[in-house]
């Protein structure tokens, strides 16, 4: 049949498409140039979709360099098993590794804290997370008392929900501001002013400030523990709905956790800049920290190193996704200046480590001590004991700081695995070499912030005026 035809959306979805932004284009064509039905089916050959790409059968083969030592970590290790194997079925993935800190996180199919997913040509936001860059750094202060540096660094970091007020912000670096704004996906008003905000903060959860001395010199050192705040959690979102779009274009049985972009798409290159800007804005987020600690005590930096553990690093067109794992191997470091950081717990030495590459741990170690059970499951096991008991009995001897003025019993040292196991999990597999450890002094932490957020002190205020007014 040769005769001119007018078509619209429904006609175009009959064929077996898909509706997408080309069909106003296709449309408009077709019915501007009045092409006949034959014509075009030639026309539209151009926007059929390639077939899916379907996921492995069975499990790419992946290492586990994590072993249970007692009954509750045995369902640890097997959640975190189960997960990897779902994971390991997604089609870009070549390679895997976990870590003995490894715990799981989110349904099934997710990649699990301490998880390494090495994949061909592809960036999966979801394998990174919303806390992009999760990093510690080290500043070396020489024989400084460590309560200076304690009380110094106090009043120069910022804890718990939000950011910093206008009149106290730090200096939002040109260079940084430019970048932001040269690249496609972070060049957004509303995400800027994140960045401005949360410069200088660290969050709450597990993020800490850490100060101790070195075992082998006796130097005072500060580690902070933060990643890239709400600005990191706004790109990775845009991430999530980019790669999305590409996983009902190209693989639709991809859990959606699991969603890619690919790398040599002009989506792709803006994702992955956007990356190395939003790195860098987590390095200065530690410099500013750690800058004005040093220049409220008048002190001398003596050494400075950092490294992120939670990222992707780019080895030709492998992608390594690092869901809380410490890269060994320098590759993945272009601005390497030391060795690496491995917190534990707040009454354990930080580890100072350095290492190769091997089969097992594919250039990486673990992040720190990772937990067997959730939060709110630690919580529960302290049963009827006074919180104050708690925080007393396992903190002894340190300095240890809630930013709030509110003890978070989920982050005193019970509720991690033993550091203990961790460390010697790390010797027999391989996972990098203890060169020296921060031995604690304290630290600081955001603690229970929610309990006094601004939210929740409003409300009780306005439920205390509704009882007073009520008893009148």
């Amino acid at each position: 049949m040769n005769e001119e035809i007018k078509i619209n959306g429904n006609t175009l979805i009959e064929l077996g498409f898909t509706p997408k932004k080309w069909f106003k284009t296709a449309i408009e064509h077709i019915n501007g140039k009045q092409l006949t039905e034959q014509d075009m089916l030639v026309y539209l050959e151009q926007y059929k979709s390639e077939p899916m790409i379907e996921l492995h059968k069975e499990p790419v083969p992946f290492v586990i360099n994590i072993k249970a030592e007692n009954e509750q970590e045995v369902e640890n290790v097997q959640s975190v098993i189960e997960t990897m194997k779902e994971v390991m079925k997604t089609p870009t993935v070549v390679a895997g590794s976990i870590m003995p800190d490894a715990c799981p996180t989110g349904v099934i199919g997710t990649i699990p804290v301490g998880g390494v997913v090495v994949t061909k040509n592809a960036i999966h936001p979801g394998m990174h997370s919303a806390d992009i860059c999760c990093s510690v750094m080290l500043t070396d202060f020489g024989k400084v008392d460590p309560k200076l540096v304690m009380d110094a660094a106090h009043a120069s970091t910022h804890f718990g929900g939000g950011g910093r007020e206008r009149n106290d912000q730090y200096k939002f670096p040109q260079e940084l501001l430019e970048a932001f704004e040269g690249n496609q996906i972070l060049n957004d008003n509303n995400l800027i002013q994140i960045a401005r905000k949360h410069l200088g903060t660290q969050g709450d959860g597990n993020h800490f400030l850490f100060v101790g001395t070195s075992k082998k010199t006796g130097n005072t050192m500060m580690i902070t523990h933060h990643g890239s705040r709400g600005v990191g959690a706004k790109l990775y979102k845009k991430g999530m709905n980019i790669a999305e779009q590409f996983r009902k274009e190209i693989s639709e049985d991809t859990l959606k956790q699991n969603a890619w972009i690919p790398f040599e798409t002009e989506e792709g290159q803006d994702y992955w800049n956007a990356l190395q800007v939003i790195r860098k804005w987590t390095k200065q987020n530690h410099i500013c920290i750690h800058d004005a600690t040093a220049e409220k005590i008048n002190a001398k930096i003596e050494n400075r190193f950092w490294n992120e553990h939670n990222f992707v690093f780019k080895d030709g067109d492998l992608f390594y996704h690092a869901k809380g794992a410490t890269p060994l191997n320098e590759k993945f470091m272009p601005d390497i200046t030391g060795p690496r950081l491995i917190p534990l717990n707040m009454a354990e030495p930080v580890l100072i480590v350095n290492g190769e590459s091997t089969e097992n741990n594919l250039g990486f170690a673990p992040h720190g001590a990772g937990r067997n059970i959730s939060r709110t499951a630690h919580i529960r096991t302290k049963g009827e004991t006074p919180i104050a008991e708690i925080f007393e009995e396992e903190t002894k001897g340190l300095d240890i700081r809630f930013f709030s003025k509110e003890i978070d019993i989920s982050e005193l040292p019970s509720a991690y695995k033993s550091a203990e196991s961790v460390r010697s999990q790390m010797d027999e597999f391989g996972l990098g070499t203890v060169i020296d450890e921060v031995l604690p002094y304290g630290s600081i932490m955001a603690g229970d912030w929610h309990k006094n957020a601004p939210w929740k002190v409003k409300r009780r205020e306005k439920i205390k005026k509704q009882q007073e007014e009520a008893a009148k």
